[in-house]
């Protein structure tokens, strides 16, 4: 297979002000993509354009809500008026929850799916006719809790495991249009999210601690994904951990439960 090139692409990354996001946009756009970066942080957004600047890349920055379906629309408006196209889209938000399901209030769980599972459906809705035109590229950022369990993080879970049965059906809608679908499983990043994880009550929670070890950098991961889109990867599996996890959560499931529950169990009480 030919290797994918995003030099003059327009790459659209969401949530693309912090964490893994912005590292996305700094990698893209060292190997000659255009970045429209979108978030709802507008500080950290022009801060991250004069990076990009600096760096002799074109950008375009817009705020954009996620869990709005008109404003992803028209962003996406927008930046086909400026560009032209849309050859990649990176939905990369997401929010997280540290709680008990027992402890959790149900808008917390809906919250987490409006902005990790239907902030993503939205986004790719609005781009689908540039990314068919293209013949682009959908990556959607996922985790090591989109197919195996997660105690603490039902919500988080559910809409991870969302995001792979629809992007894995809509890469088999999209085959013969030449669109490609990439979804990226690490496990923990030193991002913040989870630090930024909401409590049962639906407040940021303020988590100190974590239980999990040894966290990748956003950077390691944006390496990883921008060479798992180059050479037409479906799937990445980020980190030794990610792959042992999808090994051990298909053929011995109940192994893999428990020792998931005796890693983490701490973490569901100690904020």
């Amino acid at each position: 297979m030919k290797q994918r090139s995003f030099r003059d692409k327009v790459v659209v990354i969401t949530g693309a002000a912090g964490g893994l996001g912005r590292s996305l946009c700094l990698r893209f756009g060292a190997a000659g993509a255009r970045i429209a970066a979108l978030d709802r942080d507008a500080e950290s957004l022009q801060a991250l354009a004069r990076d990009l600047a600096v760096q002799g890349c074109e950008v375009h920055t817009q705020l954009c809500d996620v869990t709005d379906a008109a404003a992803c629309a028209q962003t996406m408006q927008a930046i086909h008026a400026r560009w032209g196209r849309i050859d990649v889209l990176v939905n990369n938000a997401g929010i997280a929850h540290r709680s008990a399901f027992a402890a959790t209030r149900l808008e917390v769980i809906r919250r987490v799916m409006d902005v990790n599972f239907f902030g993503a459906v939205h986004c790719t809705h609005a781009a689908l006719a540039d990314l068919r035109a293209a013949r682009g590229l959908v990556i959607t950022i996922s985790s090591v809790a989109g197919f195996s369990p997660l105690i603490g993080r039902t919500g988080y879970a559910a809409s991870k495991h969302a995001l792979h049965g629809f992007f894995d059906s809509l890469r088999a809608e999209l085959a013969d249009d030449g669109v490609g679908v990439l979804l990226v499983c690490p496990s923990f990043i030193d991002t913040g999210i989870d630090r930024a994880a909401l409590g049962g009550d639906g407040q940021p929670a303020g988590h100190s601690r974590l239980t999990t070890g040894r966290q990748a950098t956003p950077d390691e991961v944006a390496q990883a994904i921008l060479q798992a889109a180059s050479h037409g990867k479906t799937l990445l599996l980020f980190s030794a951990t990610a792959r042992l996890a999808w090994w051990l959560s298909r053929c011995w499931p109940a192994r893999y439960a428990a020792l998931m529950r005796r890693r983490l169990q701490g973490e569901i009480a100690a904020p």
